[in-house]
This record gives structure tokens, C-alpha cells and sequence, in this order.
């Protein structure tokens, strides 16, 4: 059993199995609490009519350092939880930007050379714009959405590669998204050496991903883990922190914005503020099937627009599925999720008979549609995210605390470490 500090963490998404890890290795006594009755926040399994399916589609890069170490500590195989794959921007009927091995700045140039449907001037222009952002450290004007970072590149450039890139990032459309940060994703992938930008996609469910091995790392080191336990009171004292009148050193906040908000508006209303005052954008997964239906790749890009939601299909038969699963991905989804999820899953099934065409090999049926409602903040330029520190020995964690990532599983994991090496430090 460790005997260090006692260590209260409040929320056990990602982020908050990061700090609860690390935490542990550090030798707290960690005291983990869920309001749900299983972990994972969003980013967990649910079953449906006999189907185990995720809450939506999310992916690593290359380049996820923080998740990828944790996944190791925790003893996933790398290899045994997912599908690493060249970044492939690839569409239905051929298109595609696709990186092959080797140093990924190269490999993306010379993807680009090798496109087969943009013009030699097209080309040469996001080559042109790619060196710029280089020469200029992928720093750009702060108040620049994305749309004003591109606007030199050629339209086809901007709908067949930017937009996607974008919208998948930072689940936010081009015209509002932070130029920033979309800059920091592109100088991570393609910086942080050979494999950075691969593209890592789970064929286990999230559960068995990440939450349950932590669990079972977690409850093995000491900890306890305490689910379906709404915190309901936060307290400081003497030098001590209650939670429910229980008594610890420090407390890492990995709840949701709402949930970490109520529990410290007597203690900080500005800090409470800013994240009850983060807005969101939704994330719908529509699920299809359609027989033994295989698609060329595990993923897909679709062409979305009006009355065509999507932007991304993953053949989930290629991922550990059942085959013909087909999980089609609506990022930036607030006007679907205004119109309701059987307008969403008509508008979906409509899109895929016109986009896949000859590749499916039976008639589409629904299976379920999954809407997150606050699946991330919106990431537009100037957004003011909630700061780290709290109150002394009260720190913060979560995708959505001030921080160089967007809304992603890299930024919560490393959210969630960076917390606790703040407290050690003396935060």
C-alpha cells in the first residue's frame, strides 16, 4: 500500500485516470471518485441490443507520447489495442493524401506531390503555405480561425484536406476554429519524428482501451476507486482537504466542467466561471450495417455539406467488430443535433448509398445513433479555458483546462499527469 499523501481525485475520465496513475506511482494513497457507474467519461463502451459500441470514434496519432506511455504502464500492447496505420486522407472513389514511411515532414511533402487529383498549382500553393508555417514556428496570428490561415490555398485543398483535418482535430468548422491550435496539432505530427503523424485506430472497445486496464492497474497498486459516487461536497480546513467529509492532503478536479464548477464556486467563482462558461460542440456517431460489406480502408473520408453530415466512416469490421459495422462520424454536429437523431440517421444512410456506391454489398440498416452533447469545447481563437491551479493543494484536470491541445485524448492524459506533478511541486 503506498504512504505518501492522501490524494482525493473527483472524476474518472482519462484525465482523471492519468493524474490517479501517476499519482500512485508517485506513492499517494489515491482515493478515485465516479459519478458514473463505470469509467471513461467520454470516452467509454456502451452495448446495444447485444452490440458492444463506443460512445464515438476516437483515435491516436503518432504522436500521443502521454497516452501511448500511460497505456504501456497500465500493460496494453500497443500492437493488441490498435491498428497503426500511414496518415491516409482517402475518399471513396480514390482520392486520397496518404503518408508513407519515414520522417513525416518529408513524407508529407511528398504525399502531396503524388496527389492525384489536385492541379500542379494547387500542389505547389499547400507546399507554399506548409514551408511558411515552418519558417514561422506554426505560430500565427491569435485571433486567426483556420479558414483565414488558408485562405491563399485552392478551394479543392481547403475541402479535401484542411476541412477534414480541421473539423477531426478540433471538432470545430474551419471558420470558427482556432488557427493556433490547429497549428499545434499539424507541428506535433509532423515534428515529433518518425511514426508522429501514423494514425492509431482502437480494434478493442474504449473500455478495454484504456479505463478497465487502469482500473484493474490501479486497484492491484492500492487505490480505491469508488463509481456511481457523486461528490457532493468540497471543503478546505486546518490545512486539509474534505470530500464528503472525508479527509485528504490534496484533490485533483477531473469532473466535467459543470460537475468541477459546482464544487468550487464557494471556493473560486472567477475559476468556476470560466469552465461552467466553456461552450460545446457535439460529436453524433451513427451506426450502419450493411451484411459483409467491406470497405478498402479501416477509414474513410466523406464529402460533407448540406444533407450530408458526415465527414468520416470507419469500418468497424476491420477494427475487431462484427463485420459490415460502419460507424459514420458527424463532427461539429450542433445543427444535427437540432434537426434529431432520425433526421441525422436518414440524412447519414442517404450520404453513404450516394458515397459508397458499388462498395456496399447489401442494403444499409441503422443500428443506433450515439450523440455526445458536450463532446468538446469549441475551439475557436481567444477561447479562455479554466487555469491548472485551483487553490493551494486543489488543482485541475481535464481536456478542457488552459493548455496547448484541443479537446482530445492527449490532452486529458497529459492534463491529468501535469496536475499531479503540480502538486508534487507544490501547487
Amino acid at each position: 500500500m503506498p504512504q505518501g499523501r492522501r490524494l482525493a481525485v473527483i472524476g474518472g475520465g482519462w484525465a482523471g485516470l492519468a493524474a490517479a496513475i501517476e499519482a500512485t506511482r508517485r506513492g499517494d494513497r489515491v482515493t478515485l471518485f465516479e459519478m458514473a457507474n463505470r469509467l471513461g467519461g467520454r470516452a467509454r463502451s456502451l452495448e446495444v441490443e447485444g452490440l458492444l459500441l463506443d460512445n464515438g470514434q476516437h483515435i491516436c496519432i503518432g504522436a500521443y507520447a502521454e497516452t501511448l506511455r500511460l497505456l504501456r504502464v497500465v500493460g496494453v500492447s500497443e500492437d493488441a489495442a490498435f491498428l497503426r496505420m500511414p496518415l491516409r486522407i482517402g475518399y471513396a472513389d480514390g482520392a486520397s493524401l496518404e503518408l508513407r514511411a519515414g520522417a513525416p515532414i518529408f513524407a508529407f511533402a511528398a504525399a502531396v506531390w503524388r496527389h492525384p487529383r489536385w492541379s500542379r498549382g494547387a500542389r505547389m500553393a499547400l507546399l507554399a503555405s506548409a514551408a511558411r508555417w515552418m519558417l514561422n514556428r506554426f505560430q500565427c496570428d491569435p485571433a486567426w480561425t483556420v479558414d483565414q490561415l488558408v485562405a491563399e490555398m485552392p478551394a479543392d485543398v481547403r475541402t479535401e484536406l484542411i476541412e477534414p483535418l480541421c473539423v477531426a482535430a478540433l471538432n470545430t468548422p474551419s471558420d470558427e476554429a482556432s488557427a493556433v491550435i490547429f497549428l499545434r496539432v499539424l507541428k506535433d505530427a509532423l515534428f515529433s519524428g518518425r511514426g508522429s503523424a501514423d494514425l492509431l485506430l482502437p480494434r478493442v472497445d474504449l473500455d478495454r482501451t484504456f479505463p478497465e486496464p487502469a482500473r484493474r492497474w490501479l486497484a492491484a497498486a492500492g487505490a480505491f476507486i469508488r463509481t456511481g459516487r457523486r461528490v457532493g461536497s468540497l471543503d478546505r480546513g486546518d490545512g486539509v482537504w474534505s470530500v464528503d467529509g472525508e479527509v485528504f492532503d490534496a484533490v485533483v478536479m477531473a469532473a466535467s466542467p459543470v460537475e468541477s464548477a459546482r464544487l468550487v464556486r464557494s471556493l473560486r467563482p472567477d475559476w468556476a466561471d470560466a469552465a461552467a462558461g466553456l461552450p460545446y460542440e457535439p460529436i453524433v456517431t451513427v451506426y450502419l450495417r450493411s451484411g459483409d460489406t467491406v470497405l478498402p480502408q479501416p477509414m474513410l473520408a466523406l464529402r460533407s455539406g448540406a444533407g450530408a453530415p458526415a465527414q468520416f466512416v470507419f469500418d468497424r469490421g476491420q477494427l475487431g467488430g462484427p463485420p459490415g459495422l460502419l460507424a459514420f462520424v458527424v463532427s461539429g454536429a450542433k445543427e444535427w443535433v437540432e434537426s434529431g437523431s432520425a433526421a441525422t440517421a436518414d440524412a447519414t444512410l442517404a450520404q453513404a448509398q450516394v458515397e459508397l456506391g458499388g462498395l456496399l454489398r447489401c442494403p444499409l440498416e441503422t443500428v443506433q445513433v450515439v450523440t455526445e452533447k458536450r463532446a468538446t469545447f469549441r475551439c475557436f481563437p481567444g477561447l479562455r479555458r479554466p487555469v491548472m491551479r485551483i487553490a493551494p493543494g486543489l488543482v485541475a484536470a481535464g481536456d478542457h483546462v488552459e493548455g496547448p491541445y484541443p479537446s482530445s485524448l492527449e490532452g486529458a492524459t497529459r492534463s491529468g499527469v501535469t496536475a499531479v506533478q503540480a502538486l508534487s511541486e507544490g501547487a
